[in-house]
């Protein structure tokens, strides 16, 4: 038994925010109320900044991880990632630019990780498909599920590479017959029926309940928060 829970830093953009979740405050919090119930469970901080990319959580990561350990010489035992989508986005129109190239992405992505392997356990999770059909988003954003594809695979390979834990969602959540109507109207976001699924996926994800040495969470399989 531990003498203090762990600490649980999630970082990245409006997913980990919880965005678009006026049921229960996204998949995060979702997870941060079902483990209060155990007084052993990890303690989770929720840091997710609406419409951030890798460079901004790779240049916010290390401050906000290391003012978070609440007893004196202790920091938080791990962080999870959540962060691509924002990245994928071509400016202007739908064969623009994106904000960050798969390339730049991988090679971010892979640096980040190592970076944070070497203070404390890192993980991390997919993207989340898009309604294309919405597209722009802001009139300006042009999203896409095949560069959400591909980004996705870059997280994997670079998670691979240097042993970390990485959870897929973007094909698992393509795969779900009902995919589009968890999406709000805005294209990116996913609405509370879309975090319930994430939430379903993360709380028995084995990685995540090694680490945090617990079991799988049993729960009703059904969509309704």
């Amino acid at each position: 038994m531990n003498l203090y829970p762990k600490k649980l830093i999630v970082i990245g953009d409006s997913g980990v925010y919880g965005w678009g979740d006026r049921d229960s405050g996204g998949w995060v919090e979702r997870l941060r109320l079902n483990w209060m119930n155990n007084p052993q469970s990890p303690i989770i901080y929720s840091l997710g900044i609406r419409g951030d990319g890798l460079e901004n959580v790779a240049s916010r990561w290390q401050k906000e991880w290391g003012v978070r350990g609440e007893l004196r010489r202790q920091l938080p035992d791990a962080v999870l990632l959540a962060v691509g989508l924002n990245d994928t986005a071509k400016v202007g129109r739908s064969d623009g630019r994106p904000q960050l190239t798969a390339k730049a992405y991988r090679f971010g992505l892979h640096q980040l990780l190592k970076e944070i392997s070497q203070r404390t356990h890192v993980m991390m999770i997919g993207l989340t498909p898009v309604d294309e059909t919405a597209m722009p988003f802001a009139d300006c954003l042009w999203y896409s599920n095949e560069a959400s594809s591909i980004y996705e695979a870059q997280i994997e390979d670079a998670c691979l590479e240097i042993n970390v834990p990485f959870l897929p969602i973007h094909q698992a959540m393509l795969n779900e017959p009902d995919f589009n109507q968890w999406i709000e109207p805005d294209g990116i976001h996913l609405n509370s029926s879309g975090h319930h699924w994430i939430y379903q996926r993360i709380m028995n994800w084995s990685s995540l309940l090694k680490w945090a040495e617990m079991e799988p969470i049993r729960t009703p399989t059904s969509l309704i928060s």
